[in-house]
């Protein structure tokens, strides 16, 4: 297969998944293609315990209880709500448990405020019902339906964006396993087959757009995933999408250690002042996600790459998280510099480092926004 731009988890792990499957003996439900054990282990990856040939990288970083309750809702046919802030990893969550179960994480519907029942149900091919009426061969189905049809995982993402008429379509999906298609008149009934289930992510940020009913809640079983603030675990999070990244791209770049530790601090401290604020005022905009982390770092590494001297610098670094994370003029600008004055201007002072070259960058960049 030709280079991809972005692979689906079953091809970008598909060698993985493969010699999974040719060493599973677990049982499996459905017509799953590993087992529970296995799912776990392809999503969290290989411990020495689990007396592998081989070693399982982990792909998703959180607590195993998270992975396990998700796994379990998905083997007993239940819908899987997972709710988190921005950036906790939903969606990849998701992705994984797709690509593991049933070997397809593309069976997606993404939530907005143009969806419609269309969307998790059906349309029709207008030239084609013009030309010979409607039937099953005019009938375009659904992501949904088509994990209904083919008994795989249907992934529904940013629910909370749709209507409620959409979510209310969704409840007679997961109450009655099957969609009717009265425009037909044989055939006019799919069913669902084994092993099909739906995904969903809800931002928890998003609460009171369009709020979850009370009947669709009882449809699913809610995992939240909560925001990553062990600094070992959000750093491996960094680490690992830092590599990809590097391999993506084919750059041969340096990322110290060091100033992995000063976008870590540096997080840290504005969630703490985030914390702390008397109002959204003297918040950022940002959520301060690890996702929004990742991204300050890879505009950096990029940035480094193509104008700088291929080498990641705490200048550029700085640059990178002002320019990523300031969307408000001049709210945030005034945030980071008192950032930059209060706390890294101390710090610099104190410990040194990267910390003055960090924060000169700083400085230099919130000037040129101005």
């Amino acid at each position: 297969m030709s280079e991809l731009l972005r692979a689906p988890a079953e091809i970008k792990y598909a060698e993985e998944l493969d010699w999974l499957e040719s060493v599973d003996d677990g049982p499996k439900p459905f017509s799953w293609r590993l087992s529970p054990k296995m799912v776990r282990l392809f999503v969290l990856g290989s411990e020495r315990a689990d007396g592998l040939d081989r070693e399982i990288s982990q792909k998703w970083f959180g607590d195993r209880s998270f992975v396990e309750r998700a796994i379990v809702t998905l083997a007993s046919d239940r819908g899987l709500l997972l709710i988190g802030d921005p950036g906790t990893g939903k969606s990849w969550l998701a992705e994984l448990l797709s690509a593991a179960i049933c070997r397809n994480s593309t069976l997606v519907v993404q939530g907005t405020a143009g969806t419609t029942e269309d969307h998790i149900k059906y349309s029709w091919n207008v030239s084609m019902v013009i030309a010979k009426g409607q039937s099953c061969e005019s009938m375009i189905p659904s992501p949904i339906m088509n994990a209904m049809e083919t008994g795989a995982i249907g992934r529904f993402e940013e629910l909370t964006r749709s209507t409620s008429d959409v979510q209310d379509a969704l409840i007679s999906i997961l109450s009655e396993k099957y969609i009717s298609v009265p425009e037909l008149d044989s055939d006019n009934i799919v069913f669902a087959k084994p092993g099909f289930s739906v995904i969903a992510t809800a931002n928890s940020r998003d609460r009171g757009v369009n709020d979850l009913s009370s009947a669709l809640k009882r449809r699913f079983n809610v995992v939240r995933i909560p925001v990553v603030t062990n600094k070992k675990s959000e750093a491996e999070i960094v680490r690992f999408r830092t590599e990809e990244l590097l391999r993506r791209h084919q750059i041969e770049l340096e990322v110290p250690p060091t100033l992995l530790d000063v976008l870590l601090q540096s997080f840290a401290d504005l969630r703490a002042s985030a914390a702390a604020a008397g109002s959204d005022d003297e918040k950022l905009e940002s959520a301060l996600s690890t996702a929004e982390q990742i991204g300050v770092l890879e505009d950096a590494i990029l940035h480094s790459n193509f104008f700088g001297e291929r080498a990641l610098t705490a200048r550029t670094l700085a640059s990178s998280l002002v320019g990523s994370l300031a969307r408000r003029e001049p709210e945030d600008l005034a945030i980071f510099n008192k950032y930059l004055h209060g706390v890294v201007e101390p710090r610099s002072k104190e410990e040194g480092g990267s910390w003055p070259e960090f924060l000169d960058g700083g400085r230099d960049a919130i000037a040129t926004l101005s």
